[in-house]
């Protein structure tokens, strides 16, 4: 590819897609309009040349990380392997991570940093230079791509979306999350989540999702899709055929769904039609053990026929890309080696082998499967042909690399963070103010204690709880004390606090409590739910205790005494500087609670505030 062509890719390429890939919808489903003559050409001629390695390299999608590469590492001579000499389909773009030391005592350390988005241009474009056919390259970027790579648009989890109750402004956070992923090279997002989070202990989706109510899912899960599609992107509705009604993280062992099919298709794919309706192009099946689609001991979706070929492909009639979730997670990894999921996977109908523990095996299985006979030939070249022809969809065929001094106009920028703040203040739910206590009414002389209270110490390296939030407060009152507990709080240092609020004018509290991949934790340590308790008894409209939380919304439930609760169903700066302005009536209250919290408040609540 010359450099001439470099420049001029990014508006022409997303203007090519756009033109490619306008669907029409017929009888309730999407169908895409016929391919321009010459690219159903390349897709054919494409297919006819392609051995079967290459074929089923086509299937497996490694992952790579986005924080700066040398072309003279092995990391990068590993990639480009897997691009140039193996050809693989396309790549599943991460952030990036950092070694820490594996201590005890002081588990403290993040491994987990975000990626540069000039570095997986630069990454993506080198791959695509020398991968024989297009790459088409893959982001779980739910919240934008801010989620994966710093610099980028982070917009609030899907609950608060949900929370916010406009599917417009949920489309426009899909295709600006497009317009990011185009101009850095990738083409695929894995959103949205389509899941309906009814359960208050799933550990794993809770705030992924957009709600408890299936109906308001479909409408938010549907709109982010038309969005991705109004950028050119594919959007991939995820985790078939419904992760949030579960208990078990599949990062870490199999979820199962109990319910009977006529539950299935009232509640959790519900979603998924709505979704596949608006144009949808691609669906994730998750690690899930569904006894009423398929009743064998321990069959997760993934490798099921019955859920794949049967449901998705039969009674739902996508005709679209299906993609496994990540083939590293436990409770794949714990059943079986890599390259008999791999053929299982495909054999029971996905399309492509996503993040591996072991690509080359995943693609040599593959490989060795359609030679002896395990796989037919015409298997295989069905989930190649939907592959290449998303690819020329997307105008890939034509032109496959993105302009990089095009990159800094593209992502980020205050008009994209202004649609980001604009969902997180609609977002703000009062869930009570028992004793008026909002918005607070406190001279600049306060004495304001401020307690930041999250749930582990662990992995808050990419959003660092009250990096924000103390200075907005401290900004309003110049005396605020800020300190930090967490389930590692020492009985003194609880008891100082309790022997410190009663010196202030007013404590503000700040709850951050994640429902984390492969943490397994939802919840507050005993000890500090029990002080917190103590403090909401002894707020009075004098002397106010206001509690705002940031993320997992049903530890509300857990201090039911809180005077005043604020819920914000999100992390980061635009989460807390939201939540400031809200407590101090700068911005109305609007939100309305998306999930029904256990003995407390039911979906749809909410109390009104004008701002003052």
């Amino acid at each position: 590819m010359n450099e001439s062509s470099v420049r001029r890719s990014p508006g022409r390429l997303v203007a090519a897609c756009l033109a490619v890939s306008t669907s029409l919808t017929v009888a309730g489903q999407s169908a895409p309009r016929p391919l321009a003559k010459d690219a159903a050409r390349w897709v054919d001629h494409t297919l006819a040349a392609m051995s079967v390695d290459d074929k089923a390299a086509q299937l497996v999608f490694p992952g790579l990380d986005s924080t700066f590469l040398s072309t003279d590492s092995d990391t990068f001579e590993r990639l480009r392997e897997l691009a140039e000499t193996w050809h693989v389909g396309g790549f599943l773009v991460f952030g990036g991570s950092e070694p820490v030391p594996g201590v005890l005592l002081n588990p403290t350390y993040g491994s987990v940093i975000l990626g540069d988005p000039l570095s997986a241009a630069a990454t993506l474009n080198r791959l695509q230079r020398v991968s024989p056919l297009p790459l088409l390259n893959a982001g779980d970027f739910e919240w934008g791509v801010g989620m994966r790579i710093r610099g980028a648009t982070q917009f609030p989890r899907a609950m608060a979306f949900g929370a916010a109750g406009d599917t417009a402004l949920t489309q426009e956070a899909g295709r600006l999350t497009g317009v990011e992923m185009r101009a850095i090279g990738v083409h695929m997002d894995f959103a949205p989540v389509a899941d309906v989070n009814n359960n208050p202990r799933n550990p794993v989706i809770n705030t992924r999702s957009f709600g408890e109510d299936p109906s308001r899912v479909s409408e938010h899960a549907a709109a982010f899709a038309r969005g991705l599609r109004d950028a050119g992107v594919i959007a991939t509705l995820k985790h078939f055929p419904g992760h949030g009604d579960t208990d078990v993280d599949t990062h870490i062992g199999l979820a199962t769904v109990p319910h009977a099919r006529d539950r299935l298709d009232r509640v959790e794919l519900a979603p998924f039609r709505a979704g596949i309706a608006a144009g949808a192009e691609a669906v994730m099946v998750g690690h899930l053990e569904v006894p009423a689609i398929d009743d064998a001991r321990s069959q997760p979706a993934t490798l099921s026929p019955k859920a794949i070929t049967g449901l998705l492909r039969g009674d739902l009639a996508f005709n679209g890309l299906i993609v496994t979730d990540s083939m590293s997670m436990q409770a794949i990894t714990k059943m079986m080696p890599p390259g008999e999921a791999a053929v299982r996977t495909i054999e029971a109908g996905s399309d492509v082998v996503l993040h591996s523990p072991d690509d080359r095996a995943a693609i040599t299985a593959l490989r060795d499967a359609v030679r002896s006979g395990r796989l037919s030939r015409e298997r295989i070249d069905q989930s190649v042909r939907r592959i290449l022809d998303l690819k020329a969809r997307l105008g890939l065929h034509a032109e496959r690399v993105v302009a990089l001094e095009r990159v800094p106009d593209l992502v980020g920028g205050r008009a994209h963070r202004g649609v980001a703040r604009s969902v997180s203040e609609r977002a703000v739910t009062l869930l009570r103010d028992t004793q008026n206590i909002l918005p607070l009414q406190l001279p600049a002389s306060a004495r304001v204690l401020h307690i930041s209270v999250v749930d582990y110490l662990a992995n808050w390296r990419v959003a660092a709880p009250g990096r924000s939030f103390v200075p907005a407060l401290t900004a309003r009152w110049a005396g605020l004390t800020a300190l930090e507990l967490s389930d590692r709080s020492t009985a003194a240092e609880l008891d100082l606090v309790r022997a410190l609020a009663p010196r202030h004018d007013a404590v503000i509290i700040a709850l951050y409590v994640r429902a984390a991949s492969g943490s397994g934790r939802l919840d507050l340590s005993p000890e500090v739910t029990r002080l917190l308790t103590t403090l909401a008894r002894a707020s009075s409209a004098e002397r106010p205790t206001v509690a705002c939380f940031f993320g997992n919304p049903y530890v509300v439930g857990s201090v039911p005494d809180l005077p005043a609760a604020l819920l914000t169903y999100d992390f980061g700066d635009v989460a807390e500087l939201s939540a400031v302005r809200a407590l101090i009536g700068e911005i109305p209250i609007g939100g309305h609670l998306p999930v029904t919290i256990p003995n407390l408040a039911t979906a749809g609540e909410g109390l009104l505030r004008r701002a003052r």
